[in-house]
């Protein structure tokens, strides 16, 4: 089935104009009865019919504005919620099966989560908070499974974890996760004197140092200056072998050099050694 046809046949809030027009509207839609539901999916899983997907989504557009408004304390908008449950209640009717002999509402009621529980994920904070199986199971439990305000006790953490089925640990974790906040990482404008500071003052930006700068650009002047004269001590083919084995950009390898000096790659090798040896000894003293 395509989302993109069933998608533009359904009353989003866009279109009538408000979220409270649209709620009024598909709750006027009639419910489907047991023999008209499966009719229609019969009729869509046997002959590809698009009209009746869209009776069977539109009946239970009721539905995923009943499963929406649980998830209202999360501090996303209603009307984003319910958008993102009609793409899991069409991702349902796409893969009802009618033989399995339950209802279209039964089933889809996985999808429509999934597909919010996603959303939540995603648009709660800024960074995400529930990576893991763990988590995401707690992110949604944690806080109808605390019983009273503030921070659990070492008794409520394990009852939780036995009750979740997850480590105390993650539910340690997930607490913290769960009361904390975004904070800009620079502050506004129009902050006051009296703000926190925002984290971007707690960096360190040692390239902003003069001293600093000027002492990295005399060592880099020093190093630079201590290789020349080295290479100056060298004779002519030490120094043309070292320049083109680590100094170049294109740097040759051993065999190139021994082709052009019409030596062994092994010879070729010894020389370079013992310039570096050379070499070594010079910036030691």
């Amino acid at each position: 089935m395509s989302q993109s046809l069933v998608t533009a046949s359904l009353p989003l809030p866009s279109v009538v104009g408000s979220l409270d027009a649209y709620i009024s509207a598909v709750h006027r839609i009639p419910v489907l009865s047991v023999e008209e539901e499966q009719a229609l999916s019969r009729d869509f899983l046997e002959e590809a019919n698009l009209a009746s997907a869209k009776k069977l989504v539109m009946s239970h557009l009721r539905f995923v504005v009943h499963v929406a408004r649980g998830y209202s304390g999360y501090g996303l908008q209603l009307a984003d919620l319910i958008q993102e449950g009609n793409i899991g209640l069409m991702k349902a009717v796409k893969r009802f099966d009618p033989d399995q002999g339950v209802r279209l509402v039964s089933f889809a009621v996985h999808w429509i989560r999934a597909e919010m529980h996603e959303f939540i994920l995603k648009n709660w904070r800024i960074v995400k908070v529930a990576t893991t199986k763990a988590q995401r199971k707690l992110f949604f439990n944690l806080r109808k499974s605390k019983k009273r305000l503030g921070w659990m006790n070492a008794t409520e953490v394990r009852t939780v974890a036995q009750d979740l089925g997850v480590p105390e640990a993650t539910v340690r974790e997930m607490e913290s996760r769960l009361s904390g906040r975004d904070i800009g990482f620079e502050a506004p404008a129009d902050a006051d004197d009296d703000a926190k500071p925002a984290p971007a003052a707690f960096l360190i930006d040692d390239s902003a140092d003069p001293y600093e700068n000027v002492s990295d650009a005399d060592y880099a002047d020093n190093q630079m200056q201590n290789l020349t004269d080295a290479l100056a001590h060298l004779d002519e083919r030490s120094r043309h072998i070292v320049q083109r084995r680590w100094l170049d950009d294109d740097k040759a390898t051993l065999q190139d050099l021994a082709d052009e000096y019409g030596v062994s790659a092994e010879r070729i090798r010894q020389v370079e050694a013992n310039a570096m040896k050379k070499m070594r000894g010079l910036f030691a003293a």
